[in-house]
C-alpha cells in the first residue's frame, strides 16, 4: 500500500455506532514478543455481498482448521450479528461470546464450517474502512479497504496477515452500478432470479491470500482494455476503472502498468500469476494505492494523469505508485507477513523496488535526490522527536499509526543497504531464493535476511537496522602522510537513546566513498566502506598528495553526515563530482552550514554563492532537472528537525528567505539568459522535457525574487500560453507567492478553467494554503469553501496538509485553533487522517517560549474531545514528548 501524497506533511493506509465497536484503550497494547499462531487456520472463504439502499447484508462460509489449541476467535466491528451456524447447526448464544471487538467460540471442534451472516452500513462510513459509500449522486460507489484491519468491519473472521485462504466472492447489487469487481478471475454473472433489477457476479480468487487483500467494487464505471503477455506466455488481460469523465486520463496509468510488469521479469524473474489485472480509481480514499489481489483500489490521485491537468511531479507520482502496488504482487501478496509488526517487510522492500524502476524511467541522480529529499524532510525528522519507532515497531495500540516514513522509507533504505553491500549478482540470488522459499507464505524480517545470506552470511548483521529507532549520526575527519602517502579516514557513528527502547548498538553503515585529485578533478580511486563498530580507522595507500573525499555517496545510508569538511571542500565537490546525487548533497550541505547558525553550525554564503555562479550555467544546458535541483533549499521541517530546543519558525524562515534572497539576486545577471533558452513548447514526457519545464519554473520563481524587469510578464505569458499544468501551475504559484499585481484574477481564471476537476481544484486550494503570506483567515475561508469536502481526504490534504508548510501561521494561537479543531473533527469521522495531522504537532516541545506553552495548552484542550484509539495514541506520544 502508498502512502497518500502529502499526507500531513509525514507521507506515504489508511463508524457507525453499532454494539461492536472496540473500546477506544490506549493502554492496549499488542506486542511483538507476544505473537502466537492462530488457532485456526481457514482453508476458504466463500462471501455473498449484496448492497441495498440503506444496509448491506453479508454471509459467509468459512471452511477451518484447527492448528493449535485455544479457542476460535473472530474479529469483528461496527457488525450487527444476524445469524450463525457450526457444521449446519444454528450456534446456540451461550456458545459464543461476543466483546470487546471479538467472536469467541471456546468448544470449536478441529474441522468445522461456519456460517454468518451480518448487517453493515456502507452508506455511514466515514472512516474509509471496510466497505463504505464513496462519491453521491450519479457518481456514487461502493468501495472496499482491508488494508490493515478493515476486513473485520465486513464480517467476522480471523483478521490477521498471517491466516491465508481461497476466497470465492457473489456480489450482488440494483443494476444502476454495473460494475461488480472482486478480487481474481470472473466465473459467473447474470440478473438475479425474481428481481430483475438486480444483477450479480461471481469472482474467484485461486491464490491463497489474507483478508486484507480483499476487495470489492459496485460502481458504474468506465473501463480502458488493454493487454500483457508475461515473460511465461500467459496472455493477461489489463483493465483500469474510472468514471467517464476520467477515462481519458488512463493512458499514464495504463502504460506505467505495463513497463512495470516488463521490468519485473527483467529485474527480478516475477511474472503476474492471473489473467486479469484490476485498477479501480476512488476519490475518497485514506491513502495512496492498495495491493489488493489482482483487484488495486487507487486514491484519484495517484492514477488520474493528463498533460492538461496533471503536474510533472503528479504525473511521475502515478507512474511510481503504479509499479508500487503491482510490484506487491510477489513483495507482500504471493509473499506476505506473518504479523503487522512485520510491515516494513512488505513495504521497505516494495518501495525500495518501486524507487529503483523510477530512476530507470528519468535521472538516476534526481530520482535518489527525490528519495532522500523525502527521508530528510520527514523521516529524520520523525526519528528525531517523540515519533521515533523502529522500522520493525514493538509494539503498537492502532497499526494505522505506523504507516510511516521509517517504516516505507527507511525501511527501503536498508534493503538498498543490503543491494549495495552484497552487489547486484549476489542480491539477485538473495531475492531469488527469497521467492523460492518463501512463495505462499507469511514471512518476517529474519526470513527476508536469511534467504538473502545464502550469497553472505553478513547480512543477517542488519537485523539491528530493524530494531532500534533513531538516525545514526556518521561523523570523521581525515589525516594524510606526505611521507608513506597514505590517507587515513577515521569515521564514528552515535545514534540518540530513545526512551523506552535499548541503549542503541553500532550499525553496519555501507560508506560509498570516492577520493578526488585537488588539481585535476578526477578520481583517484573509490571504495566502499563498511563502518560496523563504534569506531574505525580506514587507510588508502599509494595517494600522492592530500585528496578532497567524497562520502556517502548515492547516499548508501540513511545517516546523519557531519564530516570535518571545509566550505571550499564542498564547493570543490559541487563542481567536480560525477555522482549528481552528491553536488546536490554538498549544496544541501552548505545551506544547512548557512541557515542554521546559532545552533551548532557557521558559515557564510560567499562560498556557496560562488560555486553556484560557477556550476549552474554549464549544468542548466546539460542536466536542466538536476540544475533545478542544486537550487533546492532545505524544507521548514527539515530545518525543525535539526533544532532540538528554542526553534524560534519566525527566525528560521526569515534565514531562510534572505538567503534565497540572496542566491536570487547573486545570480540575477543569469535569469534572464536562462529563461530565454527554455522557450515554452510543445507538451512532451521525457525526462529531458521534464527537467526543462522544471528548471523554467525555479528560474521564474528566483527571477520575481530578484525583480528581474520583465519576470512579472514572464509569468503571466507562461500562464496564458501553458502547453501544460506544470507550466501553468507553477506560474501561478510565484504569482501568488511573490503578490504579483493581477495574482487574484489568475487564480479565479485557474478556478473557473478546472471547476469540474476534483484533483486540479486540490491544486487551487493547496496554491492559496501554502502561499508564504497565507493567514489564517485565508485558511478559514478555504475550509468554508463551497467545495471544501471533509469526506475527501484529498480534499482536506490539500489545506491542512498545505497549511503546515507554513509554520510561522501554524504555531499561532490562532493557527493552533483552526489546526486543533479540525482534527476534532475528523475523530469522529476519519480517525486514520486525524491521527496523521495530529503526528504534524510531535515536535511542540522544541518551540522557543511562550509558542511552547502556547502549543502544550492546544494540545491539552484538545486531549479531552478525542476518542478514537488512533488518535489517543498518537495524542499520548505527541504530549510525551517533553520527555524525549
Amino acid at each position: 500500500m502508498s502512502i497518500a501524497e502529502n499526507d500531513a506533511q509525514i507521507i506515504n493506509p489508511e463508524m457507525p455506532d453499532v454494539p461492536l465497536h472496540a473500546p477506544s484503550d490506549i493502554n492496549n497494547k499488542i506486542n511483538l514478543h507476544d505473537y502466537k499462531q492462530p488457532s485456526f487456520d481457514v482453508e476458504t472463504v466463500d462471501l455473498d455481498i449484496r448492497l441495498f439502499d440503506d444496509h448491506t447484508q453479508v454471509d459467509s462460509t468459512l471452511k477451518m482448521v484447527r492448528q493449535t489449541a485455544g479457542d476460535l476467535v473472530l474479529y469483528g466491528e461496527d457488525l450487527e450479528l444476524l445469524a450463525i451456524m457450526l457444521d449446519g447447526a444454528t450456534l446456540a448464544p451461550e456458545r459464543y461470546n461476543q466483546a470487546a471487538g471479538k467472536l469467541t467460540i471456546t468448544d470449536a471442534p478441529a474441522t468445522l464450517t461456519l456460517q454468518l451472516q451480518v448487517r453493515i452500513c456502507p452508506q455511514t462510513n466515514t472512516a474509509l474502512e471496510g466497505l463504505y459509500m464513496a462519491g453521491s449522486g450519479s457518481d456514487t460507489m461502493f468501495v472496499s479497504q482491508c488494508e490493515p484491519e478493515g476486513f473485520r468491519k465486513i464480517t467476522f473472521y480471523p483478521d490477521r496477515p498471517d491466516v491465508l485462504a481461497i476466497f470465492t466472492t457473489r456480489l450482488e447489487a440494483d443494476k444502476r452500478y454495473p460494475t461488480l469487481l472482486s478480487n481474481g478471475n470472473l466465473v459467473e454473472q447474470g440478473e438475479v432470479a425474481n428481481a430483475p433489477d438486480r444483477h450479480y457476479a461471481i469472482w474467484h480468487d485461486p491464490t491463497n491470500k489474507p483478508s486484507y487483500l480483499f476487495a470489492c467494487v459496485v460502481a458504474d464505471l468506465d473501463v480502458l482494455t488493454d493487454h500483457h503477455t508475461t515473460s511465461e506466455g500467459r496472455e493477461v488481460t489489463l483493465e483500469l476503472y474510472a468514471k467517464s469523465s476520467d477515462i481519458d486520463k488512463c493512458h499514464v496509468g495504463m502504460q506505467a502498468l505495463k513497463d512495470s510488469m516488463v521490468w519485473d521479469e527483467v529485474n527480478y524473474g516475477r511474472a503476474y500469476d492471473l489473467d486479469r489485472y484490476m485498477i479501480v480509481a476512488v476519490s475518497q480514499f485514506n491513502m495512496g494505492a492498495m495491493e489488493n489481489k489482482g483487484l488495486n483500489i487507487f486514491n484519484t490521485a495517484c492514477v488520474l494523469s493528463s498533460p492538461e491537468t496533471t503536474t510533472d511531479a503528479r504525473s511521475f507520482n502515478v507512474k511510481a505508485v503504479i509499479a508500487h502496488e503491482y510490484f506487491h504482487n510477489w513483495t507482500g501478496n504471493r509473499i506476505t507477513c506473518r504479523d503487522w509488526f512485520q510491515l516494513c517487510l512488505k513495504e521497505g522492500f516494495t518501495v525500495f523496488r518501486d524507487q529503483s524502476f523510477s530512476a530507470d524511467q528519468q535521472s538516476s541522480a534526481v530520482q535518489r535526490i527525490d528519495d532522500v529529499a523525502t527521508l530528510r524532510a520527514h523521516q529524520f525528522a520523525e526519528d528525531a522527536g517523540p515519533l521515533a519507532h523502529p522500522v520493525r515497531p514493538e509494539s503498537f495500540v492502532e497499526i494505522n499509526n505506523f504507516y510511516t516514513t521509517t517504516v516505507y522509507e527507511k525501511g527501503a533504505e536498508i534493503v538498498r543497504m543490503l543491494a549495495n553491500t552484497l552487489g547486484l549478482e549476489k542480491f539477485r540470488q538473495g531475492t531469488d531464493e527469497y521467492f523460492r522459499r518463501y512463495d505462499g507464505q507469511a514471512v518476517t524480517v529474519e526470513d527476508f535476511l536469511s534467504a538473502l545470506s545464502v550469497t553472505d552470511i553478513k547480512v543477517e548483521n542488519f537485523i539491528d537496522w530493524y530494531r532500534q529507532p533513531g538516525t545514526p549520526v556518521l561523523s570523521g575527519h581525515q589525516q594524510y602522510d606526505s611521507e608513506s602517502q597514505t590517507l587515513t579516514i577515521k569515521l564514528s557513528q552515535q545514534t540518540r537513546h530513545v526512551a523506552g527502547f535499548d541503549v542503541p548498538k553500532p550499525l553496519p553503515i555501507p560508506v560509498a566513498t570516492a577520493l578526488f585529485d585537488k588539481d585535476t578533478g578526477q578520481i583517484i580511486t573509490e571504495r566502499l566502506l563498511l563502518l560496523d563498530q563504534a569506531a574505525q580507522t580506514f587507510s588508502f595507500d599509494n595517494i600522492t598528495s592530500e585528496p578532497i573525499v567524497s562520502l556517502l555517496r548515492d547516499f548508501s545510508a540513511p545517516v546523519q553526515l557531519n564530516y570535518d569538511y571545509q566550505d571550499e571542500d564542498l564547493a570543490f565537490l559541487l563542481t567536480h563530482e560525477t555522482n549528481g546525487f552528491n553536488r546536490w548533497q554538498v549544496t544541501q550541505m552548505l545551506v544547512n552550514r548557512i541557515l542554521l547558525q546559532g545552533h551548532g553550525s557557521k558559515s557564510s554564503p560567499e562560498v556557496y554563492l560562488k560555486a553556484l555562479a560557477e556550476t549552474l550555467p554549464t549544468l542548466a544546458v546539460d542536466d536542466a532537472m538536476l540544475a533545478a535541483r542544486l537550487l533546492d533549499m532545505p524544507s521548514p521541517q527539515e530545518l525543525a528537525s535539526a533544532i532540538h530546543k528554542d526553534y524560534d519558525p519566525v527566525a528560521i524562515k526569515q534565514q531562510r528567505q534572505d538567503l534565497y534572497q540572496q542566491v536570487a539576486v547573486s545570480l540575477k545577471d543569469h535569469w534572464t539568459g536562462l529563461y530565454e533558452q527554455l522557450p515554452l513548447q510543445s507538451y512532451e514526457d521525457s525526462s529531458e522535457a521534464r527537467g526543462k519545464r522544471a528548471l523554467r519554473n525555479v528560474v521564474l520563481d528566483m527571477a520575481l525574487t530578484a525583480k528581474v524587469s520583465d519576470a512579472t510578464k514572464w509569468a503571466q505569458q507562461q500562464y496564458d500560453d501553458a502547453s501544460c499544468m506544470t507550466e501553468r501551475f507553477g506560474a501561478l504559484k510565484s504569482m501568488v507567492n511573490h503578490q504579483v499585481v493581477g495574482a487574484d484574477s489568475y487564480l479565479a481564471d485557474f478556478y473557473n478553467r478546472f471547476q469540474a476537476d476534483d484533483l486540479v481544484i486540490d491544486l487551487w486550494f493547496s496554491v492559496q494554503a501554502s502561499a508564504d503570506q497565507v493567514s489564517t483567515d485565508t485558511i478559514e475561508a478555504l475550509l468554508a469553501h463551497a467545495d471544501f469536502d471533509w469526506n475527501t481526504p484529498n480534499r482536506v490534504r490539500s489545506v491542512i496538509s498545505a497549511f503546515t508548510s507554513q509554520p510561522t501561521v501554524l504555531w499561532t494561537p490562532e493557527g493552533l485553533d483552526i489546526y486543533t479543531s479540525v482534527i476534532k473533527k475528523l475523530d469522529e469521522e476519519n480517525p486514520v487522517v486525524a491521527s496523521r495531522l495530529l503526528q504534524v504537532l510531535a515536535r511542540w516541545y522544541t518551540l522557543v517560549e511562550p509558542r511552547r506553552q502556547m502549543a502544550h495548552d492546544h494540545l491539552i484542550e484538545l486531549q479531552k474531545h478525542v476518542s478514537s484509539k488512533n488518535v489517543l495514541e498518537s495524542m499520548d506520544t505527541v504530549l510525551g514528548a517533553a520527555g524525549v
